[in-house]
């Protein structure tokens, strides 16, 4: 019966327990911020519902649901399962590969009927669940030997290679840097780090040789937007223009000239935060961020507040994802960094990222809920 305890010798949590836990403020944060998402699709499609924004409803419907029964399962269960998620998204982005089909020069997708499935977004919760438990599962010295880092560094570098092939340049490099980050949250020690980053420095021009033509001339473009204007530099000199026109108050609802004369490419889906900008200005931009910024808060707020390792280094890790989609998005839009393909979370138009958004915040939220809860290396619960 010891193992039906919690650290404060508590009985396991009934689901009415559960729900009260969930962080209800929170999820209305999540719900304010697909609000924002609703709004600019309709715009973004002249004032009609169609196609964007009632399917996005949709998703987001069903993702709430999925997101509020991940919160309620036994923390203890997906510690027991972090492996198999993991094993079968990583099954999923072999596939892509092998069955998947090509859509705007990228073999990313998985063709289900019901639904077109981009392997690589749900990996960035697999990742971040299997480095938890691999991670919470070792002890601080075990984490200081180089042996006890090499599964964990195959962990991170087998998808990134594989999503790199596909190739998606932004969810590889959002893959990376959470691994990179879980590492150091675990306690790998510096000097590691630094071995790491020599051997990152060595293979950057193996990996330059392995870009597409196009990654390339994005990388170009960063460098030097007006070199071709019309051609690679296109996107990020229409965003400029259109965030630029749309001042500290936007030019209003439904009246953005760039995104509804279709000068602004993907609109709806990388671009969409410049959409808002043009049609709500500086002063909605920061509305949209300043809502994330809460959201990040929560996050990071209900990891730390986890008494048990795995938990805190799970929400520890969601929350870094969250925070790298938004940063990659925002800053891919103003130009500070090239243009990468990186969805912004519960806004752009999309059904498998709007999934893996919500299983995230679902871990998220089960962290909070069970944040009284101590696990020991096998997953169970430890009484004092």
């Amino acid at each position: 019966m010891a193992s039906l305890y919690s650290e404060f010798g508590r009985r396991e949590l009934t689901i009415l327990e559960k729900i009260r836990g969930i962080n209800w403020r929170l999820v209305l944060l999540i719900c304010t911020a697909a609000c924002f998402g609703f709004a600019v699709l309709y715009s973004a499609a002249d004032g009609n519902i169609q196609p964007w924004a009632a399917k996005q409803m949709m998703r987001f419907a069903i993702g709430l649901m999925a997101m509020i029964a991940v919160a309620l399962v036994d923390i203890r269960h997906w510690y027991r399962a972090a492996y198999w998620v993991y094993a079968i998204a990583l099954a999923l982005v072999v596939a892509v590969g092998l069955r998947g089909f090509v859509g705007m020069g990228a073999q990313r997708w998985i063709d289900l009927g019901v639904i077109q499935l981009q392997p690589s977004e749900l990996m960035n919760v697999a990742l971040v669940l299997a480095l938890a438990r691999y991670f919470s599962a070792r002890s601080s010295e075990d984490i200081g030997r180089i042996r006890y880092l090499i599964p964990p560094a195959l962990m991170v570098f087998v998808p990134v290679a594989l999503v790199l092939k596909q190739p998606d340049l932004g969810t590889a490099i959002t893959l990376l840097i959470t691994g990179v980050v879980l590492l150091f949250l675990a306690g790998m020690r510096l000097r590691i780090f630094l071995l790491l980053a020599l051997n990152t420095a060595a293979g950057i021009p193996i990996v330059w040789r392995h870009l597409r033509d196009y990654q390339k001339n994005r990388i170009y473009t960063f460098l030097d937007p007006d070199s071709d204007p019309l051609g690679a530099g296109y996107h990020i000199l229409q965003s400029k223009i259109a965030l630029g026109s749309g001042g500290l108050y936007g030019k209003g609802f439904l009246r953005g000239s760039q995104s509804h004369l279709s000068f602004l490419p993907e609109k709806q889906t990388d671009f969409i935060f410049t959409t808002l900008a043009e049609e709500f200005g500086l002063i909605g931009g920061l509305a949209l961020l300043s809502l994330y910024t809460v959201m990040i808060v929560y996050g990071f707020a209900i990891s730390l507040r986890c008494r048990n390792h795995f938990g805190r280094l799970l929400g520890l890790g969601i929350t870094t994802n969250f925070f790298l989609y938004v940063f990659i998005n925002t800053a891919m839009v103003m130009g500070i960094i090239p243009v990468v393909g990186v969805p912004l979370p519960l806004i752009s138009y999309g059904g498998t990222a709007m999934l893996a958004v919500m299983l995230g915040f679902g871990l998220l939220m089960n962290v909070g809920v069970h944040r009284d809860t101590r696990l020991n290396r096998r997953g169970e619960s430890q009484p004092t």
